[in-house]
């Protein structure tokens, strides 16, 4: 096999902003761990529920009628129609179906947001620690991304609004603004939604708001959201999946929720992208939409008893410390003694049969950190704590 190395001409001719971009050190972590027997793997965002039948049922009732072909690339009416009924019931005011554009995942409503505002010389905020893909999307939309970090004290992380006035220069094009957060937990409160608004409005600055994680919420059904306190002439691109609340993380579908004046754009980027997301998996979300609330309240009082169960560690390890997270399903901890994430994490995966994302993957600061996925049954997650808790009082 002929392996080419990064000197080798081929390389070195591609463009950097995508030749240079370095690896996940999420995916480094899964790829060292996949022959490790009796693994819990708790390094990736998604659970362990496969997708509901109800889901699958629509899916497979699409393709026996024929549903192979193109489509339209803003999505099939029923789909944009359910999405903009599905934020009606949630956010409790109307939406119309004319600001919804289905996605090929998640990841791609990011991308398209990211091309969408920003290019060459462009510059994209991102409160850091954050999931690496956000820096990865701008860099390879060719824009700079400048991180600005949130700050851990009294055991709890925060974001200053101060802070992310000072980065925005005459460069800057958007504010990356993901809450609740990935990797912390962290939630950003509505006062906190009004500073950030108010910054953007004052220096003609873009949002990209990622509420990912927006329904798992410890407090409510929904995480305080720039839908509560913004107008419909602010700059704000929402994006959005059905991975997490609906157990789909394979089907690869999303969206994104802007103002319907860019319609024709999204629907330009998605042609020029992946031509449609396949009737199918449309189907199957329409009926995700429809009739499985019951399912993520399921999913969400799953998490928050794996939670519960995790919270515990700290009795019995005194140096971890963490910030309880009030949103999505990832607790991110930190152990005074441990500087290096990465080799602690494979050392953990390898003699603990642990799973973790080194902190070092989320931002330099985080060296020290670490988070683990805690969107698993409890008795799973009962293991895992087991498991994490001698290893560190073994090794620490």
């Amino acid at each position: 096999m002929v392996c080419f190395m990064a000197n080798d001409a081929l390389f070195q001719d591609l463009r950097p902003a995508t030749r240079d971009l370095p690896q996940s050190g999420i995916v480094e972590l899964i790829n060292a761990g996949r022959d490790v027997e009796g693994l819990i793997p708790l390094w990736i965002g998604e659970g362990h529920h496969t997708t509901p039948d109800f889901i699958c049922n629509a899916a497979i009732e699409s393709l026996r009628n024929g549903e192979t072909f193109y489509t339209h690339q803003r999505g099939i009416s029923e789909l944009r129609q359910a999405l903009a009924d599905y934020h009606t019931t949630v956010y409790g005011k109307p939406f119309s179906s004319e600001r919804f554009f289905v996605t090929g995942s998640g990841m791609q409503a990011v991308q398209l947001a990211f091309q969408s505002l920003a290019g060459h010389g462009d510059e994209m905020i991102i409160p850091t620690p954050a999931w690496p893909n956000f820096e990865a999307a701008a860099r390879i939309a060719g824009a700079t991304p400048v991180t600005v970090p949130m700050r851990f004290e009294n055991e709890e992380w925060s974001l200053s609004a101060n802070d992310i006035r000072s980065a925005i220069s005459e460069n800057t094009r958007a504010i990356y603004f993901n809450s609740p957060s990935n990797p912390t937990g962290w939630v950003a409160s509505h006062t906190v939604l009004r500073e950030i608004l108010d910054i953007a409005r004052e220096t003609d600055t873009w949002i990209i708001a990622d509420e990912v994680y927006h329904r798992f919420y410890y407090e409510g059904q929904c995480a305080p959201s720039f839908y509560d306190v913004m107008d419909d002439t602010d700059k704000i691109i929402f994006v959005n999946t059905f991975s997490k609340n609906w157990a789909m993380t394979g089907w690869r579908i999303g969206w994104i929720s802007a103002s319907p004046s860019l319609g024709q754009v999204f629907e330009n980027l998605i042609q020029f992208s992946t031509s449609g997301v396949p009737v199918f998996a449309q189907r199957a979300a329409v009926e995700a939409l429809k009739s499985g609330e019951w399912f993520v309240k399921t999913l969400i009082q799953e998490a928050q008893d794996s939670l519960e169960i995790l919270s515990k560690v700290p009795e019995k390890v005194e140096k971890l410390r963490f910030h309880k997270p009030l949103g999505a399903f990832y607790l991110f901890f930190c152990v005074d003694g441990i500087t290096d994430s990465r080799n602690a994490a494979i050392r953990l995966t390898r003699e603990a049969g642990v799973g973790l994302a080194p902190g070092s993957a989320f931002g330099e600061e985080t060296d020290h950190w670490f988070r683990i996925c805690f969107a698993r049954e409890p008795k799973t997650i009962e293991e895992a704590s087991d498991r994490l808790t001698r290893w560190l009082l073994k090794n620490i």
